[in-house]
């Protein structure tokens, strides 16, 4: 998920609720893609880092487990 802004109920029914379910079914790996979000806010990447940070609180608090599920930031790998 490229973090471009604040998440939204679009992202809670979804996607959210939907990897809820699977880090329980399946090896997940979840990651935001914070490079990626550099091709349409190259103008105001300042934002990106704190944007990046509250996805990950966002996901943690729709009940993705990182004891179940890999959760990773692209430019840290």
């Amino acid at each position: 998920m490229r973090p471009t802004g604040r998440l939204h109920l679009g992202h809670l029914h979804g996607v959210l609720k939907n990897w809820v379910q699977l880090q329980h079914e399946y090896e997940c790996f979840f990651f935001v893609a914070d490079l990626h979000a550099l091709t349409t806010n190259y103008d105001a990447s300042e934002s990106i880092e704190q944007h990046t940070m509250d996805t990950v609180i966002d996901w943690l608090a729709a009940g993705v487990n990182p004891g179940n599920a890999t959760i990773f930031v692209q430019s840290r790998v």
